[in-house]
């Protein structure tokens, strides 16, 4: 990769949580929590950090992040519809929220999308 988009934009907030993982997409379970979302379901952003006892996480709200996907489509570059594939990644789903795609890698089966 010759361009990177880390961090680019980001903007995060703590919220109390079940179990999750440092990547990936989650939605608002409750007040102030957020969980896994189910394959289809729309979700608010990507975990970014756990605390240690797993009680809290840091989730990016916005700006450019880099998720796994799966499903038979990837990915097109420029506005593309996404969903929650249920595993913590996104699919496409041309009737999901549309996210601005900057880069697609079919080698490591990752998208990189503005949120």
């Amino acid at each position: 990769m010759t361009v990177s988009y880390e961090g680019i934009g980001q903007w995060a907030a703590t919220f109390a949580c079940g179990s999750v993982f440092e990547g990936q997409m989650v939605k608002v379970s409750g007040n102030g929590k957020v969980g896994s979302c189910s394959a289809g379901e729309r979700f608010c952003g990507q975990v970014l950090s756990v605390c240690r006892g797993g009680g809290a996480c840091s989730v990016v709200l916005g700006g450019i992040v880099t998720v796994f996907y799966s499903g038979s489509t990837a990915p097109t570059v420029g506005w593309c519809g996404l969903v929650s594939d249920g595993t913590g990644g996104v699919l496409v789903d041309p009737d999901g929220h549309s996210y601005l795609v900057v880069e697609v890698d079919k080698t490591t089966g990752t998208v990189t999308f503005a949120l």
